[in-house]
């Protein structure tokens, strides 16, 4: 497979050249305008950061990129999924409010944002993975799956157990349904947690297979009747329902390619990374740490593979910033993401995305002024 073409632009400005100028300068000459877009539904997966974190990417960038967009025909939209953890976007209400809080609107980014799994995170497609050894079918949220054009825009930071949080990671991740997420993170099946659990018999409503059963109006799940498909997690108004969160991280990166699979497979899509406030966890944490190298760029590319390896290789040929958690990880090499999440071997994940098709390792970079 010949070299992917990454392009890349740094963070210097002058007085008649802002950064917004040149993310849009990137994105054009890294070929967006070869998509066909006009008339076209375009879904642009972004993360709109956990209440309390601060490291999320600022609003105008998402206008950047939804502007282009607009101006080659397309429209588009802001989407993310709800999470699989109890937090500040597990539902769609309050992800939205989550995300008009952290300043993304209308009016700041000039699109509209849309949940991609629905009101309660059930609201997806069951999409074929061709190639996938642990996956066969991704769940995805539906809103993503019904866009004609897919385009990734991603704060690349570090991850606690990926290694890093980058293209693949905000693309298979992020654009799983609740179950899908569950599906990624666990090796089992979910279980209930007695005390939260009121007896509204939701779970056992929504249950197609009858896992869930009452003792004393408190639910349990039998297991050889699940199949795992998460649809009482979304369903639950009190998060009774629990995740297992029990799969190996290797595995899971390996999940992650497979599901980011699903997502660009088929129709046309595009990649931005930018990699700035390199916080070494990831923005779903309602806090953020002191970012552990200097801001780099931004990078833009066709290949969501080869960009999170001029990422990855972009953030390790940085100097760590001192009073950081790499600073104190008594740090020496060039592994930066191996140091802050050292039960992760992040190279699974790119190793295995090459595996199934999804891009290749190998690139060329290519500078932008």
């Amino acid at each position: 497979m010949e070299k992917a073409k990454v392009y890349y632009t740094n963070m210097r400005t002058g007085f008649n050249n802002n950064l917004l100028e040149k993310l849009t300068r990137l994105i054009k000459t890294a070929g967006i305008g070869s998509i066909d877009f006009e008339g076209k539904y375009t879904a642009i997966k972004i993360h709109f950061g956990e209440p309390g974190n601060l490291a999320y990417l600022r609003p105008n960038y998402a206008k950047a990129v939804a502007d282009v967009v607009k101006e080659l025909g397309g429209k588009p939209f802001l989407t993310d999924c709800n999470t699989l953890y109890v937090g500040g976007r597990k539902n769609a209400l309050d992800h939205m409010e989550a995300a008009y809080t952290n300043g993304f609107s209308p009016f700041s980014t000039g699109c509209h944002i849309l949940i991609g799994d629905g009101l309660k995170g059930t609201d997806e497609e069951y999409v074929p993975v061709k190639g996938g050894e642990y996956i066969k079918e991704a769940k995805i949220g539906r809103a993503i799956m019904d866009a004609d054009v897919f385009i990734s825009l991603t704060h690349f930071k570090g991850h606690e157990a990926t290694g890093f949080g980058g293209t693949l990671k905000n693309i298979g991740m992020g654009c799983g349904s609740r179950a899908g997420k569950m599906e990624m993170h666990s090796a089992g099946k979910p279980h209930i947690s007695q005390k939260h659990c009121i007896g509204c018999h939701r779970c056992e409503k929504i249950c197609a297979h009858g896992a869930p059963y009452f003792v004393d109006n408190k639910a349990s799940i039998d297991h050889d009747k699940c199949v795992g498909c998460g649809r009482c997690i979304g369903v639950c108004p009190k998060d009774a329902v629990r995740p297992a969160s029990d799969e190996s991280n290797d595995i899971l990166n390996c999940k992650i390619a497979e599901y980011t699979k699903a997502v660009v497979d088929g129709r046309p899509n595009f990649h931005i990374s930018l990699v700035i406030d390199v916080s070494p966890y990831c923005d779903c944490h309602a806090e953020n740490d002191a970012a552990i190298v200097p801001d780099v760029g931004f990078f833009a590319s066709f290949d969501p593979v080869a960009l999170d390896v001029a990422c990855a290789d972009a953030v390790n040929a940085q100097p760590v910033i001192s009073n950081t958690v790499l600073s104190e990880a008594d740090h020496e090499g060039h592994d930066h993401f191996g140091a802050v999440s050292p039960a992760t071997n992040w190279k699974v994940a790119i190793e295995h995305a090459k595996k199934i098709g999804v891009g290749t390792d190998e690139y060329e970079l290519i500078e932008v002024k």
